[in-house]
């Protein structure tokens, strides 16, 4: 499969948002396109993400991207990034795309001296957790993670 994976821009916003829309539909969210475009509008110009997408080149069509969030750790006193999309169409699953962009990321996280990438998924996302641990990512057995719904 011949797949381009380039860092999203601005002018791929309207496409990107289907494909984020659909992640979201993944997740039980409600579909939200205009909103959706405006999220990642706005994660774009204020360079609050970086965005990669998978294109297949003889189409021009995008089938596939992932997201990562800058965050810092005190501990070590570096930057670190927050794997925190990462969505394949459904017709293009099981064909490598998803580890393309996981190796763009990690890419881009060492080309930017980061510690490294974090990720979660849906306890009952057993597919993805394949996928992650096959691509070296591990478990965290030390932490326990919280949040705080507001």
């Amino acid at each position: 499969m011949d797949i381009e994976i380039s860092r999203a821009t601005i002018k791929d916003v309207e496409q990107l948002a289907t494909l984020f829309n659909e992640y979201r539909i993944f997740y039980k969210q409600l579909s939200d396109v205009l909103r959706a475009q405006q999220f990642l509008a706005d994660r774009i110009q204020l360079e609050q993400s970086i965005i990669f997408k998978a294109i297949k080149p003889e189409s021009s069509k995008m089938i596939a991207f992932t997201q990562l969030y800058p965050i810092f750790s005190s501990v070590s006193m570096k930057k670190a990034f927050i794997l925190n999309d990462l969505y394949v169409i459904e017709s293009d699953r099981g064909q490598g795309v998803a580890e393309l962009l996981l190796d763009r990321a990690k890419t881009y996280a060492l080309e930017n001296g980061a510690k490294g990438l974090e990720l979660s998924t849906a306890c009952d996302n057993a597919i993805a957790q394949r996928l992650y641990e096959r691509n070296g990512y591990e478990k965290d057995e030390t932490y326990f993670h919280y949040y705080l719904t507001l």
